[in-house]
């Protein structure tokens, strides 16, 4: 990336994104990193139930994750996922009565887990869309919309962005939907398309903007509006959160893993230990008081 050809200052700026650095290599799905037990729930004896016996007697949940998407989930310094989706994932481990156990593997490989059968849950920020439905079934926990970001002072309408540089991290919603869509309605309008401009990690194509690179980028609105926090003053809102969507976490279609999962979440609703996770990392905006399941379909 042009990014190793930057002036100090800039790289300076750019490493004050995350708390720790992204490791961008290729991961294997046999890196896990197994939860904490402390300040574990307790378990739920109903929740506990409804698991499939093969994974009630594994004694572990198996959680994937692809940790580039702050706050979301992402690595600390020590190289561990970390993040309110992670601390999520541990505490509904722990109200199942099972250890969690993180697989780190790139998002694309994660669903292929799934139904391969190596990977329990999908846990890393899937937007629950009726595509992905027909391959796994998602237990939705939260509701995030789309928000852009651009430098402070350069205000940009993500309603009238034909021309522009947009930054998008891979095969994310932004990469594969939203910004084809937009870019396809410009040309459809006889404007100049929009140039997506895709990258490895969320991080980056925060960096893209403050560096030049990019006019601006596009994620879920937890991820920008934390990017907007670290960055202190470097980038701004681009315009209104729009298209809110649920995400869900991924389990294998059928199995019983969504109606174990959901009583879990639910149990973490009603005794506090879920809001206190999203109070706790600043994204309660899109919390939900009803844990359902496949909310693409049945909302």
């Amino acid at each position: 990336m042009r990014a190793r050809q930057a002036l100090p200052a800039l790289a300076a700026v750019a490493a004050l994104l995350l708390t720790g650095c992204v490791d961008n290599s290729p991961a294997s799905t046999g890196d896990a990193t197994s939860g904490s037990a402390a300040n574990a729930p307790e378990a739920d004896a109903a929740a506990v139930a409804l698991l499939p016996a093969s994974v009630a007697d594994s004694g572990a949940l198996v959680l994937g994750t692809s940790p580039n998407y702050p706050p979301n989930e992402f690595k600390n310094e020590a190289g561990d996922p970390i993040g309110w989706t992670i601390e999520l994932g541990n505490a509904v481990a722990a109200k199942l009565g099972l250890t969690a156990e993180f697989t780190v593997a790139r998002f694309e490989t994660i669903i292929p887990g799934i139904q391969g059968g190596t990977i329990d849950v999908g846990a890393s920020s899937f937007t629950d869309n009726p595509e992905r439905e027909l391959q796994v079934d998602f237990v939705n926990y939260y509701e995030a919309g789309i928000q852009w970001a651009s430098l402070t002072g350069n205000d940009i309408d993500p309603d009238n962005a034909c021309g522009l540089k947009i930054a998008v991290q891979s095969t994310t919603y932004q990469d594969t939907v939203e910004i084809p869509a937009k870019s396809e309605a410009c040309v459809a309008a006889g404007k100049p398309a929009i140039e997506k401009f895709p990258l490895d990690t969320q991080d980056a194509a925060a960096n893209a903007v403050v560096l030049g690179q990019a006019d601006a980028f596009s994620a879920d609105s937890p991820v920008t509006l934390y990017a907007i926090e670290k960055l202190d003053g470097k980038l701004q809102p681009a315009g209104e959160s729009f298209e809110v969507a649920p995400y869900g976490f991924a389990v294998e279609k059928d199995s019983g893993m969504a109606a174990a999962l959901q009583a879990a979440l639910q149990s973490m609703v009603d005794d506090g230990s879920y809001a206190e996770i999203l109070d706790g990392w600043g994204v309660a905006a899109g919390g939900i008081d009803t844990i359902t399941i496949n909310a693409a379909a049945n909302g």
